[in-house]
């Protein structure tokens, strides 16, 4: 069962873009630590409530993704608004696909392919997640094979300890090669873990095993 108290936090917590002190506070850390910063949170507009990503670069720039599927097992359906367009974000180089939770497992919203310029639509899918420890192997699993089949680099960033309903979260984050290979071992500790992609591995993989391509 899970604490009906759900039902009131969108107006309890919900913030509006322009007078954000969440996203101020990111701002400020993203220009301290000279990094991008992912991370989503309630966003009221509209009267309508959001389940907003947010991507804060070092420079104060902020790109944003409104979660596409609601979890309908704990009436987030009822709540908050599904976002209806996905966004991909330049940064560094880099054409990263950002995502939240539940979206994950949804393939057909992510579909990558190669455009008219030959190039792939994306390189790196960014989940950020609240992914229960009683499904945690989907989690895994899931993350894994949208590597395999995009052909791209997969970020997945899990909570962890115990929320308001008692439910646990184990951590589990995981960043995945082109090829489905873990670049870390797991962990369901809170830590900062540092990973660096390679540019080359992806784009020699791609050539070699020209799946997309045939999207």
């Amino acid at each position: 069962m899970f604490n009906t108290s759900f039902s009131i936090k969108p107006k309890k917590l919900a913030e509006e873009m322009n007078h954000s002190k969440s996203i101020e506070w990111l701002k400020k850390k993203a220009k301290q630590i000279k990094a991008a910063i992912y991370t989503s949170l309630i966003i009221k507009e509209n009267n309508s409530f959001f389940n907003r990503g947010v991507f804060i670069t070092p420079n104060e720039q902020i790109h944003f993704y409104d979660k596409r599927k609601c979890f309908s097992l704990v009436k987030e359906d009822l709540f908050f608004q599904a976002g209806k367009k996905e966004t991909i974000v330049n940064y560094l180089g880099w054409n990263i696909n950002l995502q939240i939770c539940y979206d994950l497992r949804f393939p057909i919203n992510v579909l990558n392919y190669i455009d008219k310029n030959k190039q792939a639509k994306y390189d790196v899918l960014l989940y950020v997640a609240n992914w229960p420890e009683k499904r945690i192997e989907h989690w895994k699993k899931l993350l894994i094979a949208r590597a395999i089949e995009n052909q791209c680099f997969v970020i997945g960033v899990n909570r962890t300890g115990i929320d308001g309903n008692q439910i646990n979260y184990c951590g589990n984050s995981m960043a995945i090669d082109a090829n489905g290979e873990e670049m870390f071992p797991l962990s369901s500790k809170e830590k900062v873990i540092i990973v660096t992609l390679k540019r080359n591995n992806l784009e020699e993989l791609r050539k070699n095993l020209p799946f997309i391509k045939d999207q």
